[in-house]
Formats: structure tokens, C-alpha cells, sequence
């Protein structure tokens, strides 16, 4: 929604008498926060000249795809400024700004994020601790040719738990009571060939740490362990990365969504030699790695079936298109279900599927993932995980026709009350 920008005359009089304004705005300094941002539009990639529209937005939020924000906009080669007062209490802030193609945001006019290329989508953030009160944001965007993306959001930098809760065991399986626990501040070990502590052996041990992390409002974020031998990692309860073998020191990655306090749990184990453990997190930019494998919903390796009337095609989604229908409350005649089949090879992969920011509302939507293992039920809120991937888990493939992720529109909900969206599904070499 959206609404033109009329300013009284009035206004105007007030304004030219308080002095000049600067193209951000930063002169004026209202009592309390905006409800709207401002935005101004261009047909330059400069914000050069007078703009040809103005109006107000209650966030910033947009994917035009290969469109245009407005008929009087070009769908190519335009640029924006947004400006907004916004109230904050006392804190550290983390600022995202997704952009397809180049993006800049300023915080009393401050500088903290400065893109200014073309680029694909992709995702940037930055950290500011900031006073209680309101603080001038803007937000400027350009885009040359191509798709058309830009988001602008907020939230508390995530604290990491006060302590994480670690049990020493000695022994390799975590079995019996802990030898010891102690809290630590981090995980981040290097114990050499030596033990952490005079009850546990240097060589045949195990840990299992415990935390609560506050990821605020909630975004993707892509948690990496480096251990020397075995490793485990839970978030949220989701079995994100499983190492759980002897191994040099490697570090391995998984993505997913977290918002809220949420509980990670690690658990290591030391056979011999070298023992270290760490584990680390950062913001995911989305970008999936170079050897990463996605099959789209219009891809040819993505297969539907059901009731043809019931599937809906919407724009959106990782490729620009996602497909989506109703619930079923339970299995009936022509329920409609899809499969993603990849082109892998016989190896361990990660397993994500993409949900889109509209068309998924289903709190149960219930994933298969077919593996050498056999099948494994992954169940995802996708109204808590729109805009991002979610990880299903890490598992070894075939290499063959086997090898697939399903999803049907049984969910087990109030009938046709909820919204299932099928989109892409995503392989990465683990």
C-alpha cells in the first residue's frame, strides 16, 4: 500500500523560513518517529535532477522483479531516496539492506552500508549502537537493468548466550555423568594434545555445550563448527550439521532462520591427536555457493501431480516464481503433491528449500527427503520462515533417480485455511 506525497502550502512557507534542506533531510528533526518513509523517485541511476514521483511507504519492502515501482518509473535505469525518522531505545542495532542493484544507507547521516555497484541479489548488514530517541535514516537505491530488489530492515544485534553450559565427559559418547561442567563465555578451544581439564583425559573425551541465543526480530544465519574430531550442532532443535566422525580439523556450515531466543546446542568429541572445537555465526546473504544444485518449481526436475485445478502460479520466490495451493486437513483423492529432483552425486549433501515472502502460510508444511539412508520427514513453518531458506538436514545421497525432496498439501490444518507455497529446493556439498 501506498499514498502520494501532498505537502501543504503551509508547510512549505515554514520550511523555506527555517533555511536550506539538504537532499537527505537531516536538517529537520521532528519530536517523534515518522509513521511513513519518503521516498523519491528518478528515471537516472544518479538521483539526479527533479525526481518524477513522490510517495510515502510504510516500509521498505520491494521486489518488482523485472517491473517498474510505478508507470511513471522506468523498469530499468531508475533510482530512489528514501527518508524516514525513526524511534529506538538504547542498544546495538544490526541494519540488512538486500538490493539487486546498488544500495546505501545512512543513520544520522552516517555511512553504514555503501554498495553502489550493480550486483545480483544480495544481502549486507551492519552493526550501530545507537541512543534512545529518533535517528534520520535514508535509504538510497539504484537499479540499471535486470531485476528489481530492495529491502530495508532492523533489529537488536543477537546476544549470544551470558554462558554456555558445558559437560565434559570421559569418554567419546557423551554417556554417564559429566566429569565436570563449566561454563564458558565461547565456544573457541584449542587444546593441542593436551586435556581441558585435569578429569578428563587428553585423548577419548566429549563435550556438550548449551546456550540461549536472542536473535531479535528474526533473520537467516549461517553457523559454522570447526572441530578436530567429531561434531554435532542443534538449532532450535533442528540437527543442523552432523559430523559425528574422526576426522583432521574441518569446519562445516548449515543455514537457517532463527528469531527470539532460541537454544543451540553442540556436542564434540576428541579421539586422538589434536583436539579443538569452535563454532561461530553470521548473517546469510542468501547467495548459495558456486557449486551449489537448486531446482526451481519450473524447472524441468520438478514434477507435480494432483488436482490441476487447485495449483496456483504466483511471481515471487527464489526465481522469480513460485507455484502454491490450499491445505488439505488429511490425505484425499487427488491431494496435490510435488518433487524436486536433482542431478547429485554419490555424496553428503545439505538440504534447503527456499520459502517465499507471500503464499506460505502453513505452519506444518511437511517435507520428504529421499536418501541413501532412506526417507527422512522434515515438518517447517513457513509463515515463520518466509524470505529465506530453511535447512532440512545433511544426508548422503545415491547419486540417482532416487534421490528427491517431496511436499504434498497435507498439512493436518483446519481445511483449506492455510496457504502451502512450492518453490525451489537447493543441494550443497557438505
Amino acid at each position: 500500500m501506498h499514498r502520494r506525497l501532498r505537502v501543504p502550502l503551509a508547510f512549505l512557507i515554514l520550511l523555506l523560513a527555517a533555511g536550506p534542506i539538504s537532499a537527505q533531510g537531516e536538517d529537520i528533526k521532528p519530536r517523534h518517529s515518522d509513521p511513513f518513509w519518503h521516498v523519491s523517485y528518478w528515471n537516472n541511476v544518479t538521483l539526479a535532477g527533479d525526481p518524477v514521483l513522490q510517495e510515502t511507504h510504510a516500509a521498505l519492502d520491494w521486489d518488482w522483479g523485472s517491473g517498474s515501482p510505478h508507470p511513471a518509473v522506468g523498469a530499468d535505469g531508475f533510482s530512489l531516496r528514501c527518508t524516514r525518522y525513526l524511534d529506538f531505545t538504547a542498544g546495538s542495532y544490526r541494519f540488512y539492506a538486500t538490493s539487486d542493484d546498488g544500495i546505501r544507507v545512512y543513520v544520522d547521516n552516517r555511512l553504514i552500508i555503501d554498495q553502489w555497484h550493480d550486483h545480483s541479489i544480495r544481502t549486507y548488514t551492519a552493526d550501530l549502537d545507537l541512543a534512545a530517541g529518533h535517528h534520520l535514516a535514508v535509504v538510497e537505491y539504484y537499479e540499471n537493468m535486470g531485476d528489481a530488489v530492495a529491502k530495508v530492515s532492523w533489529a537488536p544485534v543477537p546476544i549470544g548466550p551470558r554462558h554456555w553450559r558445558g559437560e565434559y565427559f570421559a569418554n567419546r559418547w557423551l554417556s554417564g555423568a559429566p566429569v565436570m561442567i563449566r561454563d564458558s563465555d565461547k565456544i573457541d578451544f584449542h587444546w593441542g594434545y593436551g586435556s581441558p581439564v585435569g578429569s578428563v583425559p587428553a585423548d577419548g573425551f566429549s563435550i556438550r555445550w548449551t546456550g540461549t541465543v536472542d536473535f531479535g526480530a528474526g533473520a537467516s544465519y549461517r553457523f559454522t563448527t570447526s572441530t578436530d574430531d567429531g561434531v554435532r550442532l542443534w538449532v532450535n532443535g533442528h540437527l543442523l550439521i552432523d559430523r559425528w566422525v574422526d576426522q583432521s580439523f574441518r569446519s562445516y556450515s548449515g543455514t537457517i532462520y532463527a528469531a527470539g531466543d532460541v537454544p543451540v546446542k553442540m556436542e564434540y568429541y576428541e579421539a586422538g591427536g589434536v583436539a579443538a572445537a569452535r563454532l561461530t555465526w553470521v548473517p546469510s546473504d542468501g547467495e548459495p555457493p558456486a557449486d551449489a544444485i537448486i531446482v526451481d518449481d519450473t524447472d524441468a526436475g520438478c514434477s507435480k501431480n494432483g488436482l490441476a485445478t487447485a495449483w496456483r502460479a504466483a511471481s515471487g520466490g527464489h526465481g522469480g516464481t513460485l507455484t502454491w495451493t490450499r491445505n488439505n486437513d488429511r490425505p484425499r483423492y487427488n491431494y496435490n503433491w510435488a518433487r524436486w529432483y536433482p542431478d547429485l552425486a554419490a555424496s553428503r549433501y545439505e538440504v534447503f528449500v527456499h520459502v517465499p515472502t507471500a503464499y506460505a502460510s502453513t505452519t506444518q508444511a511437511r517435507y520428504w527427503v529421499s536418501h541413501s539412508g532412506g526417507y527422512t520427514l522434515r515438518v517447517v513453518n513457513q509463515s515463520a520462515n518466509r524470505g529465506g531458506w530453511v535447512s532440512l538436514g545433511t544426508y548422503h545421497f545415491r547419486g540417482t533417480r532416487a534421490d528427491h525432496v517431496s511436499l504434498s498439501d497435507v498439512t493436518y490444518e483446519r481445511y483449506l485455511s492455510k496457504m502451502i507455497a512450492f518453490d525451489a529446493v537447493k543441494w550443497e556439498p557438505r
